[in-house]
């Protein structure tokens, strides 16, 4: 009886174990389940979030090519309080930093690639031509005084026209590695905070040391990404310059060729918009034109000079009389720079203003960015960003040479253009100058942006 008694204790506590695992099991089960789908529930919110905010279309901005510097650097009260506010701010943008930047780092995000006109082109994940990268040993060479002169100018322009201009507050495909407008506004603060402390104290900058910026910013790589080449993997590096000209204030038989001003009044009328360039040079605002005193001509140049001072964006011109002064882009008739096409049959056509240095990116005319040769990149402002500090890797005569600059200009060419930087020379007398000082700098580069930690 004892031995039948025991048999059925067993039988028994062998069920009860069985039910007890299997139950276990489900349970499990269904948590991990649950947990499962809560997480691609929280990544998929995570990637609309994102996806909406950089498909968000602004109020469209006056985008323009080329332009230039001061040759002084400007004393402000913005200048001489980055000092006592930089410790501040960077405790205030670490406490800041969204979750969603944070965890957008971790996890492949798909940018959406716009246009000039904010319309979508196509999309690419930011892994794919971002990656965390560092400086290799050697020098990175720059004018420290013009790098300063660029980095003020830059960091103004968003101080001053933040409201104005919402282009310029666009995360680019940088967001997907979770950096900020916030995060670049601090680099550009920390590297001019170094560059005044190290030019007080007549010493070569820190920013000049790759194991410096390796222990204060985030180095991160960025590869070319062409749709026309996908074998590309490295930057190509364009080079433009500003190219005196001899002029004329009157039209005359080898002066022949306009570059035009809009008058203030027309400012709330489009009708430029309905010209092309060959509209334009057939004689429409001169005196028999259908559109005459609807702009004012500001100088007569030969043909050559015109599709140089458009492709350049400024232009200094030598006159005729012995005086000379800077014209740079203002407002173009809204059509399409076409990659490709050549210069003389391109449909876009700019209009011009006097200005008092050689000028960058801007919204407007009178806001844009005084820029230096040497240090100034001009790049896809609307996806990579206004004011990204880039340094560029390449090997000359078989050692590696390291170049910084900003991007604080941009153009045409480069709206959308994830697979190329153009390189601000310097000011020339003729294209033979401008090939021989070029002949040093790189055809194509390993790109860095930098991002203060």
């Amino acid at each position: 009886m004892s031995i039948q008694f025991n048999h059925k204790i067993r039988l028994t506590l062998g069920i009860a174990t069985f039910l007890l695992v299997g139950f276990a099991s489900s349970y499990l089960y269904n948590t991990q389940t649950k947990n499962k789908q809560l997480v691609q529930q929280h990544q998929a919110a995570q990637n609309l979030s994102f996806t909406q905010q950089e498909n968000y279309n602004p109020p469209q901005s006056q985008v323009t090519p080329a332009s230039t510097p001061t040759t002084r650097i400007p004393i402000t009260n913005f200048q001489n309080s980055l000092i006592a506010s930089q410790t501040s701010n960077e405790n205030i943008s670490k406490q800041n930093t969204p979750t969603s930047d944070k965890y957008a780092a971790s996890v492949p995000v798909t940018y959406p690639v716009i246009d000039e006109w904010q319309k979508y082109k196509f999309s690419i994940s930011g892994n794919k031509i971002l990656t965390t990268g560092k400086l290799p040993s050697a020098k990175v060479n720059f004018n420290q005084t013009d790098l300063l002169t660029v980095l003020i100018n830059t960091r103004k322009y968003f101080q001053d026209y933040s409201s104005e201009d919402p282009d310029i507050q666009r995360k680019g495909i940088l967001g997907t590695q979770g950096v900020t407008v916030q995060d670049m506004l601090r680099t550009l603060d920390f590297m001019i905070v170094t560059l005044q402390e190290d030019i007080a104290n007549q010493r070569t900058t820190r920013l000049q040391d790759p194991n410096f910026i390796n222990s204060n910013f985030k180095v991160i790589k960025w590869s070319a990404y062409n749709p026309s080449n996908q074998k590309q993997d490295r930057l190509r590096i364009t080079k433009y310059a500003v190219f005196t000209h001899p002029g004329s204030h009157k039209k005359t038989s080898t002066f022949n060729t306009p570059i035009y001003s809009l008058k203030e009044t027309a400012s709330n009328d489009k009708f430029y918009t309905r010209y092309t360039k060959q509209d334009v040079l057939s004689g429409i605002y001169e005196p028999g034109g259908k559109e005459f005193g609807k702009v004012q001509p500001l100088a007569y140049l030969t043909r050559d000079g015109l599709e140089e001072a458009l492709m350049e964006g400024t232009v200094l011109i030598n006159f005729t009389d012995g005086s000379q002064a800077f014209f740079n882009v203002d407002r173009n008739n809204g059509m399409s720079y076409v990659r490709g096409l050549k210069a003389t049959a391109q449909k876009r056509y700019w209009y011009f203003k006097q200005v008092d240095a050689i000028k960058g990116y801007g919204y407007k005319i009178d806001a844009k960015i005084s820029i230096k040769p040497g240090v100034t990149f001009a790049g896809d402002v609307l996806n990579i960003g206004l004011g990204k500090v880039i340094v560029i890797e390449h090997t000359q005569s078989g050692r590696k040479r390291l170049q910084m600059g900003v991007i604080a200009d941009t153009g045409g060419a480069f709206l959308p253009n994830l697979y190329q930087l153009d390189f601000l020379a310097g000011i020339f007398q003729n294209k033979k100058d401008f090939q021989q000082h070029i002949r040093h700098l790189p055809e194509y580069a390993t790109a860095y942006v930098l991002v203060k930690k």
